[in-house]
């Protein structure tokens, strides 16, 4: 079985949101869930919790969006 690109879930204060999901993206979750608990032998109690987790590593992998975070990071000049 190939290895899924999530690892555990690490614990950390969350911050609220609420989404609605369309119910084709939310049976997907169930499922990833499901593989997950059996890949790792930890219960995912609640499949939205991949979501953050999901979102994170989505976004660790898109180069267009770090490079962009970065410039917006850099300092521009002035005092310093």
């Amino acid at each position: 079985m190939p290895k899924l690109k999530l690892g555990a879930i690490e614990d950390d204060k969350p911050v609220k949101v609420t989404h609605e999901l369309p119910a084709s993206i939310h049976r997907d979750l169930v499922a990833y869930a499901d593989i997950l608990a059996k890949e790792t032998g930890q219960p995912v109690g609640d499949p939205a919790k991949l979501i953050a987790p999901m979102l994170e590593r989505f976004m660790a992998a898109d180069r267009n969006f770090r490079k962009a975070r970065r410039a917006r990071q850099r300092p521009t000049g002035g005092e310093g």
